[in-house]
C-alpha cells in the first residue's frame, strides 16, 4: 500500500501487474477554473479520472457573504467546513467515489501539474474518509512525461458505479470555533501555507481581509518541493518543519491556508519527514476573514 508518495516508476510497475488501482488527475487554475479539465482533455496518465476541485471535491456552493455562510444547492448532507472550497459531508464525498466507480479494495494515485497543490485535497479527503491507500505522484504528470511515459488525450470511458463505504477518519479535521478557542494554548500550532506576502497582508487576491490568523506560523507550501518538482527528502523536510517549530510540539499543529487546499502539500510533507499525522482547518483564511468579531495580524510573524 502507497500513503504518501509513489513514484513513476512504482504507478508503471502497479499499472503493469493491473492492480486494483484508480488515477485520478486533479489539475486546476483557481483563475480560470475551467482550465484543469482542458487540460485534463489535452494530456493525462491513461485511464485517469478527472476529479474537479470545484465541482467533485468542494460542496456546491455560491461564494461566501460577508457573514461567512455560503449557499447550498442539491447537497446529500450539511457541507464539512465554510469557506470559498467548503468540504463536502463525507457521505456526498463517498457517493461522488462510487459515481466514478471508486471502491475500498483499490489504490489511489493522485496527481495534478501544480505541484501537488490541489491533488493533496484528494489525497487528504480519502485520509479523511478512512482509505488509508492514496498517494499523491512525485513531481506530477511532468514527472510521468519525463520519464518517457504515454499520456492519453480526450475522455476516458465511465467505470461501472461502486458501493464506497465510509471508514472511521484517519486525518483530523478542525473548524473555526475549535480554532478560536485555543488561539493561546500551547496545544495548537498553527502553520499558514500561503505566500509570505499574503500572510503579511501586503496584497490579498482572494479574500476580503488581509494578515493572518493571530499566532500563525508561515511556511508556503511550495517550500516543500525541489528544483524537479519533486517533494524534498525526508530529512531535509524534517529539518525545515523543526526549524520553523521551534521546539513545538508537531503533535499540536493545525495547517491552514486561504481555503484548505494549499494547506494539504504541508501535511503531507509532516507526513513524509516522520513527524506524524496534523490537523487540518479546511475552512482556513476564507471562513476566518468572513467570521465577524475574529482577530486578524498584519506584519511577519513573531
Amino acid at each position: 500500500m502507497y500513503d504518501t508518495l509513489i513514484t513513476t516508476a512504482q504507478l508503471q510497475a502497479l499499472l503493469d501487474e493491473k492492480a486494483r488501482l484508480m488515477v485520478f488527475d486533479c489539475s486546476f487554475d483557481l483563475m480560470k477554473p475551467e482550465a484543469g479539465r482542458a487540460a485534463y482533455l489535452e494530456a493525462h496518465i491513461p485511464g485517469a479520472v478527472y476529479a474537479s476541485l470545484d465541482a467533485d471535491l468542494s460542496a456546491r456552493h455560491g461564494r461566501p457573504g460577508g457573514t461567512g455562510q455560503v449557499v447550498v444547492a442539491q447537497e446529500a448532507g450539511q457541507p464539512a467546513s465554510g469557506g470559498r472550497h467548503p468540504l463536502p459531508s463525507r457521505e456526498s464525498f463517498a457517493t461522488w467515489l462510487s459515481s466514478v466507480g471508486f471502491a475500498n479494495d483499490m489504490q489511489a494515485v493522485v496527481y495534478d501539474r501544480n505541484g501537488a497543490n490541489y491533488c493533496g485535497r484528494l489525497w487528504w479527503m480519502l485520509q479523511w474518509a478512512g482509505h488509508g491507500a492514496v498517494a499523491v505522484l512525485d513531481g506530477g504528470l511532468q514527472a510521468w512525461q519525463a520519464a518517457g511515459q504515454p499520456v492519453a488525450q480526450g475522455e476516458e470511458p465511465a467505470h461501472f458505479q461502486s458501493n464506497f463505504v465510509l471508514q472511521p477518519a484517519r486525518l483530523q479535521l478542525v473548524d473555526t470555533a475549535r480554532v478560536a478557542a485555543r488561539l493561546d494554548d500551547p496545544g495548537q500550532t498553527l502553520i499558514d501555507a500561503r505566500a509570505a506576502a499574503r500572510y503579511r497582508g501586503e496584497v490579498e487576491p482572494l479574500d476580503p481581509i488581509a494578515g493572518h490568523i493571530p499566532g500563525a506560523l508561515n511556511r508556503p507550501f511550495s517550500e516543500n518541493l525541489g528544483p524537479d518538482g519533486r517533494f524534498k527528502p525526508a530529512a531535509q523536510l524534517r529539518s525545515e518543519f523543526e526549524a520553523l517549530l521551534g521546539g513545538r510540539d508537531a503533535a499540536t499543529v493545525v495547517h491552514q491556508c486561504g481555503s484548505g487546499v494549499s494547506a494539504v502539500p504541508n501535511l503531507l510533507a509532516m507526513r513524509i519527514a516522520g513527524l506524524g499525522d496534523s490537523a487540518l482547518y479546511a475552512g482556513s483564511w476564507s471562513e476566518w476573514s468572513n467570521t465577524a468579531g475574529l482577530p486578524v495580524r498584519t506584519g511577519a510573524q513573531a
